[in-house]
């Protein structure tokens, strides 16, 4: 799968349903020597986007649940 299939999916935490953003707008955990996609650093934001970064979610590809037509399904309770 390529990034450009995925990048505008939005995030959704399986465990409280909750959105977390979308593919294209966050960061990029990449193994520079297989070109894999090791997690998914996503930004948080207070005051619906309008302040400054609060903290970072990292999220890592063995938390992907389901990648599916509109959004990319994740356990961020899975290795805590």
């Amino acid at each position: 799968m390529r990034l450009s299939e995925i990048s505008s999916k939005e995030i959704i935490d399986y465990q409280k349903g909750e959105r977390l953003g979308i593919l294209g707008q966050t960061d990029l955990l990449v193994n520079k020597e297989t070109g894999e996609i090791e997690a998914f650093i996503i930004p948080t934001m207070k005051w619906f986007g309008f302040g400054k970064k609060d903290k970072e979610v990292t999220v890592y590809w063995e938390q992907v649940k389901k990648i599916g037509e509109d959004m990319i399904i994740i356990n961020l309770d899975q290795f805590e």
